[in-house]
């Protein structure tokens, strides 16, 4: 299930770097780290499914409910399960949301600037 995943979030965006990180002893495997001018997601081995993390879930569109876990606070999740039908579609729209979040974040604020010299 995190071969698909990983394929998805590739396909959504091709320059997105791919890390392991948190390796432990219940998880020598340790956890997918996607990122792009900041974290994107995490991929998460669980016992029967697959957790796919985004750190600023909340922030981004969900029009089709695929976010499921970690509802609370700034974070969202998709858990996926082998037998679990994904929508891959919205899913690269999120993952493509997510890119873009961290993208602004790194974008100089040009309107903020000539905003403040017009003054």
């Amino acid at each position: 299930m995190l071969a698909k995943l990983r394929k998805i979030v590739h396909d959504a965006d091709p320059e997105i770097a791919e890390d392991v990180k948190w390796k432990r002893p219940s998880n020598p495997l340790g956890s997918a780290v996607w990122s792009h001018d900041g974290q994107v997601c995490v991929g998460i081995i669980l016992k029967e499914r697959v957790r796919l993390a985004f750190s600023a879930g909340s922030s981004l569109p969900d029009p089709k409910k695929l976010f499921n876990a970690q509802l609370m606070g700034k974070s969202r999740a998709i858990d996926v399960s082998q037998n679990k039908k994904l929508d891959e579609r919205a899913l690269k729209a999120i993952v493509k949301a997510a890119v873009e979040h961290n993208l602004a974040k790194t974008r100089p604020a040009k309107t903020r600037a000539r905003s403040r010299s017009t003054k």
